[in-house]
């Protein structure tokens, strides 16, 4: 019995499927663009849709019931959300992939939009640049699906190498802490990276993250002079105070009365210098011969 509950109970659940992302033909001028450039730059795009898990619908397919319906104005939406959302309807799919294709010769660049088919509305756009264009590694048509769908995944590695412990790693302005080997996923771009140590100058560098790959940081900083000879020439343990008797010569019970003697010792002398003591003028009266 329990055991058919549980049949039941799996029979009846919803199977959640893949996210069905349908591909717009390419356009170029309003019209569809056959070019043989082009086809396989949009092929890439597919794969790298499905590669990140979604049903994908490819152009051709699209195409061919754009045909079968017979509504050829659909080939050439041009940004439309409500034309680009009854391609949408018309194949069962969530999302749209739609783009346009602008630039001379073998320099081609992709105008690409992904517009949500139940709202109608742009959910995000991007450029795929390809053919003899040379531009930065943003990752060709995988970057570019990523963009689109999960932006949140358009992201490289910086690994650091730190030559001191204790460390403390900012990117932004943020404080960042790596991972068991010195590594930490940030968005693709400029970065600001900033280390920081109480006994050290700052590393200081901005750093170009790259989708899907690892950029090397190797920080190597200098200690403060002043920090070092403090370490060298300081005890440990510098929170007791300790008192170091004086020497004898320096106690107050023996300065005192010596000090004391001096004093009037130098008394006497300033006396005997300055006046005339009474029984030198009695001699001088008297006249006595001891005198």
């Amino acid at each position: 019995m329990l055991r058919a509950i549980i049949l039941v109970a799996v029979m009846s659940a919803p199977v959640f499927a893949d996210r069905v992302v349908a591909v717009a033909p390419l356009s170029t001028l309003g019209a569809e663009d056959k070019s043989a450039p082009t086809k396989k730059v949009l092929a890439q795009v597919e794969q790298a849709l499905a590669t990140q898990g979604n049903k994908v619908i490819a152009s051709a397919q699209v195409a061919a019931a754009i045909d079968k319906a017979k509504k050829p104005a659909l080939k050439s939406c041009e940004g439309d959300g409500a034309c680009l959302a009854e391609i949408g309807k018309l194949v069962g799919a969530q999302v749209v992939v739609s783009g346009e294709v602008g630039g001379l010769g073998d320099s081609k660049v992709i105008y690409l939009s992904a517009t949500d088919v139940t709202s109608g509305k742009e959910m995000r756009s991007t450029t795929l640049v390809f053919g003899a264009v040379t531009g930065t590694d943003d990752g060709g048509a995988s970057g570019a699906a990523i963009r689109l769908l999960d932006p949140d995944k358009y992201r490289g590695t910086l690994h650091f190498t730190l030559d001191v412990t204790g460390a403390t790693v900012f990117i932004n302005g943020s404080k960042v802490a790596l991972g068991p080997h010195g590594e930490v996923a940030m968005p693709v771009g400029t970065q600001a990276v900033r280390v920081t140590h109480p006994e050290y100058h700052d590393f200081i560098k901005f750093i170009d993250v790259q989708y899907g790959k690892t950029t090397e940081v190797p920080v190597s900083i200098q200690q403060y002079p002043i920090v070092e000879h403090d370490v060298k020439s300081h005890p440990k343990n510098t929170d007791k105070i300790v008192y170091v008797e004086p020497p004898s010569w320096r106690r107050w019970y023996v300065l005192y009365p010596v000090l004391t003697a001096v004093a009037i010792g130098v008394g006497i002398g300033v006396g005997y210098a300055v006046h005339d003591f009474p029984f030198h003028d009695g001699c001088r009266t008297l006249g006595g011969s001891n005198c």
